[in-house]
């Protein structure tokens, strides 16, 4: 996160807690309104407090250029220390919840005493809300979901963070004398969206050895469980990780095992018994004689099956596939050739056109498409027409320099409420690359917000929908969509479906993206970078892909770039076609 950005959500914060004790009401948008140029500003701000023009920031006067000034000297403001000190118990985990703002948290704290989520769900139920101006049944219906949606994303660690610590444990873990192999297991190994505990295998003999090591590990806050073989710590950070050790020769038995999912190693199991044959954690058995255990492929050999990729191990439909011999090809990392839905410093992204241009080179694509914000997005800091124009000339100079790499130009267009979109088609047109999003009216009821996004699809110039149901892992709900209906209406509009990788978003999710990747729609794997380092989602979108069953076939990323451009001109061209007869 950028300095501006980090302290605009500080002012923010300035400003909720002077709003929760009843403070002038001009101090408290002094706050919000430089927040907002904060988000919006794009150069140095360190450079701009250096030469004295702070001031030069919309809504940044003298008091709050001093405040910046501390933030960029210290990394911290004393103000925003020092009102959280003082404010009621729990304000923050309230102000997360949906639908809770500082008035209400000022109601709620002073009139209540509520200060945490888990109280503020038992007075819902109890009742004790409606003694409050304003809160009437259906208002305690939406805090409830609020509820559920927060408290559901911190009981579950996001598939990004789960990522990144079980590659510093498994790291850790291979260096340990005696670790011979090591892998996650469980929902992680299977690339679930969220994560509860993070599961680890290790191969050894000497088992003792890698348990001390574990447990006395820099990740070991505290210890719940330490046998001979088996582990369970928590990290400072609160992250349950069990470990399991076995022996070399069942490795592959215990992964399988651990892996899961529970209903899919019951339907294996079921398959062993048929054949009479045993499977478990250390092997499979005909009687005592253990046929195989060391490699997953021998235990899926052994019961008559070809070895099935961990992440499509759900019990839906891949058993049967399996022995049918119509198990999918399923796209890998090799196969990605190029990312789509990439910001940069033109909207509300960290790093510079070329900065980001030369990350996307270096990891080998042969194209990548920049999609800054359109302009009504000015949050976001959205492009106008003439900003757009000029980020192009930029685009195709670069261009010029290249060989075997192309930048497409992109966008990410808003579609606003009526379903058209935020450029003109004249500034479409000049475009490589269109990714119509839904930034706005998310509370539309469900047949709008439908016609809204299927007409922004019937638009000859849109290559893909982002992000489509707006969800938020952890906070927000998907918005009320037919689902059915914008998948009908992508394949009839020879539209794209993005498979968002953005790690609070992974939207479509796994189960939607394999309905569109059934009804023969494509599909495009977008990071959604704001940072060169979000570059790495595409591991995310990978996952994602592969639980969905998804090919390289049906994945606009695996296409070389001239097929790319063909299938998005084929679109342009059947629309034309299309209005003229």
């Amino acid at each position: 996160m950028s300095a501006q950005h980090d302290l605009a959500e500080r002012f923010l914060q300035i400003a909720d807690l002077l709003e929760i004790r009843g403070e002038n009401p001009f101090r408290i948008r002094a706050y919000r309104r430089a927040a907002e140029s904060l988000e919006r500003f794009g150069g140095d701000l360190a450079a701009l407090a250096s030469a004295g023009r702070l001031r030069e920031l919309a809504g940044v006067g003298s008091d709050l250029a001093q405040r910046i000034e501390e933030y960029l000297t210290t990394g911290r403001l004393a103000m925003l220390e020092d009102l959280a000190q003082r404010a009621p118990r729990g304000v923050f985990d309230l102000l997360a919840v949906p639908g809770v703002g500082p008035k209400t948290v000022r109601l709620l704290t002073e009139r209540l005493k509520i200060g945490s989520v888990r109280e503020l769900e038992r007075a819902i139920t109890a009742g004790r809300l409606r003694r409050l101006p304003g809160f009437q049944a259906k208002k305690e219906q939406n805090l409830l979901k609020g509820i559920a949606v927060v408290t559901k994303g911190r009981e579950r660690m996001t598939l990004d963070v789960a990522l990144a610590l079980a590659d510093e444990l498994v790291a850790f873990l291979k260096r340990v004398p005696g670790a011979t192999r090591v892998s996650p297991a469980g929902s992680l190994r299977r690339m679930r969206e969220t994560i509860g505990d993070l599961d680890l295998l290790v191969a050894s003999a000497r088992p003792q050895r890698v348990m001390k090591a574990f447990t006395t590990s820099r990740w070991a806050g505290r210890i719940l469980a330490a046998g001979t073989t088996k582990a369970s710590i928590v990290t400072a950070d609160g992250l349950q990780v069990d470990l399991r050790v076995v022996e070399p020769a069942a490795y592959g038995a215990a992964l399988q095992y651990f892996t899961g999912s529970k209903e899919h190693n019951v339907r294996l199991r079921e398959l062993a018994a048929r054949r009479g044959l045993k499977l478990n954690e250390y092997g499979v058995f005909r009687g005592t004689r253990r046929l195989a255990s060391r490699e997953e492929a021998e235990v899926y050999r052994a019961v008559g099956l070809p070895w099935i990729p961990p992440e499509i191990r759900e019990d839906a439909g891949e058993l049967d596939a399996a022995q049918a011999g119509r198990l999918p090809h399923l796209v890998e990392a090799a196969d990605i050739r190029g990312d789509f839905h990439i910001h940069t410093t033109y909207s509300d992204g960290h790093d510079g056109l070329e900065q980001v241009v030369d990350a996307g080179r270096a990891r080998g694509y042969r194209h990548i498409a920049i999609c800054d914000h359109s302009q009504s997005l000015r949050v976001a800091h959205g492009m106008s027409v003439a900003r757009i124009r000029e980020q192009m000339a930029r685009i195709r100079a670069l261009n010029g320099r290249f060989r075997g790499f192309r930048v497409l130009l992109g966008s990410e267009v808003d579609i606003l409420e009526d379903g058209r979109l935020d450029y003109p088609n004249a500034v479409l047109a000049d475009l490589d690359f269109v990714v119509a999003s839904v930034h706005s009216g998310l509370r539309q009821d469900r047949a709008t917000l439908t016609r809204r996004i299927v007409r922004a699809m019937q638009n000859p110039y849109v290559t893909v929908v982002g992000h489509p149901t707006g969800r938020r892992i952890g906070l927000r709900e998907p918005y009320a969509l037919d689902l059915e209906a914008v998948i009908r209406a992508a394949h009839d509009t020879s539209t794209a479906l993005e498979l968002n990788a953005s790690p609070d978003r992974l939207d479509l999710s796994d189960a939607a993206a394999r309905r569109a990747r059934d009804a023969g729609v494509m599909l495009a794997i977008g990071t959604d970078t704001h940072r060169i380092a979000h570059y790495a989602h595409m591991r995310l979108g990978l996952g994602l892909a592969r639980r969905a069953w998804v090919g390289p076939s049906q994945l606009l990323n695996c296409q070389t770039t001239g097929d790319l451009l063909a299938w998005i001109r084929r679109k342009r061209q059947a629309a034309g076609a299309a209005r003229r007869s």
